[in-house]
């Protein structure tokens, strides 16, 4: 085991890999519940929805681990499984089998960006200065999630967002969960993040939050598996029904952008935490990361779970010592094992995992310090990306406001010779995405 993750090379041990797994996987089981409800809308049965999101969620997470060598881990994606249910099942015709064929072409088609290296050229084209940015921006966007999940921050129609209902019981768990979270952080209390989602569980209890199960085992249910292949309900395969519609095919390309550059963001994230940023702001060894996310996007698609992608919130389990892949497949397990037991990991809500959240979102801000704010060619774009991602709610949409950004700065000073190719290509892609979108 020694000999393959390299654990005391990078100052980990087993222990910590499974305390830092299991932190991951408990900030990411909300998607278990979350997933399901939303493809049952697009028509797909709920127990099939849990079976592949669990299943698509355990096999991505442990090629990663295996694959990369790294703490990250995989599941279906928020944001695009909304898209899948509300918006493709309905330009389909209501087939949820054609609408996750749109999701397998897509990651067929970022799989085969990445294998011929355009995927990461486009990483290394951005100016250090961004990838700094990118990395402060997604501390804040996660630090948000974890205070929408609190109920600490809430929706207003006044002024779009406002602090919640102290009295609301999501709230006061949400509150222990970052108080406790940071207590033991500051304490220096190994496994503060994990103990911190605990604490809130077991605090929920009485509140109402932490709902009890009312069973234990679920069975799986196979029905989604091979999506694109089945029928569409029209009489055609699905897969067809993708390439005989430009519409569709537009809507692989917006998935194909938001996939591609969400994963940048989120890979930033955890290896900030996870010690494989390099000092100017690249991942280490970020080749076999990429072709794993790429290919969980098809494997997504193709298990009907949707788009599966590299989770923001396998930071928490990094910031919690997570060094190695082993930390991955200790995800990946528990996954799978929910497969079974969905009912009992449902107990984790939402609220609990605000702390480990927050705290991560914290450790991240150390990022703006490596940004030089005097310059505008560094500072402007890199302040759209900051301000962009956590105030449009996306990844991807803050990125490319500031890819675009920087080319406007660029242009209007007279500094366009520092503009790399790739830097315009993925700008106009963006503006393109913006236009369709």
């Amino acid at each position: 085991m020694e000999g393959f993750f390299h654990l005391g090379e990078r100052g980990s041990s087993v222990g910590q890999e499974m305390r830092a797994g299991l932190t991951t996987f408990l900030a990411m089981a909300y998607i278990i519940a979350v997933n399901p409800a939303l493809l049952e809308a697009a028509g797909i049965p709920l127990a099939a929805a849990v079976t592949s999101t669990c299943v698509g969620a355990a096999i991505a997470t442990f090629l990663m681990g295996i694959c990369s060598n790294r703490p990250l881990a995989c599941a279906s994606g928020m944001g695009i499984n909304a898209v899948v249910a509300f918006t493709l099942t309905e330009v389909t015709g209501g087939s949820w089998q054609t609408a996750m064929a749109v999701v397998f072409v897509e990651g067929v088609v970022i799989l085969i960006l990445v294998l011929c290296g355009l995927r990461e050229a486009i990483m290394d084209a951005i100016p250090t200065p961004l990838r700094h940015a990118i990395a402060a921006g997604l501390g804040l966007f996660i630090a948000l999630i974890g205070l929408i999940n609190g109920s600490i921050v809430v929706n207003d129609d006044s002024t779009l967002i406002t602090m919640g209902a102290v009295t609301d019981p999501n709230y006061i768990v949400g509150i222990i969960s970052i108080i406790s979270t940071i207590v033991l952080y500051c304490l220096q209390v190994p496994g503060s993040i994990l103990l911190g989602i605990l604490i809130a569980v077991v605090v929920g209890i009485p509140l109402g939050v932490t709902v009890l199960p009312t069973g234990v085992v679920s069975w799986l249910d196979f029905t989604t598996f091979a999506a694109p292949f089945q029928d569409n309900g029209q009489g055609m395969m699905a897969i067809l029904q993708v390439f005989l519609s430009p519409l569709l095919l537009m809507f692989a390309f917006s998935l194909m952008m938001s996939d591609f550059f969400d994963t940048m963001g989120s890979a930033f994230a955890v290896a900030k935490q996870g010690d494989f940023l390099t000092s100017d702001g690249r991942i280490e060894d970020i080749r076999p990361i990429l072709i794993v996310d790429s290919a969980s996007a098809a494997i997504g698609g193709f298990l009907g779970a949707s788009s599966i992608t590299t989770f923001v919130e396998a930071a928490s389990g990094a910031a919690d010592g997570g060094r190695t892949g082993l930390t991955s497949i200790t995800t990946a397990v528990l996954f799978l094992i929910a497969a079974f037991f969905a009912p009992l990991i449902a107990v984790v809500s939402s609220a609990s995992t605000a702390g480990a959240l927050v705290l991560v979102g914290y450790l991240m801000m150390d990022q703006v310090a490596d940004i030089d704010w005097t310059d505008v060619l560094s500072g402007i774009p890199s302040f759209l990306i900051v301000a962009g991602i956590p105030l449009t709610y996306s990844i991807s949409t803050g990125i490319g406001l500031g890819f675009i950004g920087y080319i406007a700065v660029a242009v209007c000073t007279g500094q366009s010779e520092k503009v790399k190719p790739l830097m315009w290509v993925a700008a106009v892609a963006f503006l393109v995405m913006f236009l369709i979108s």
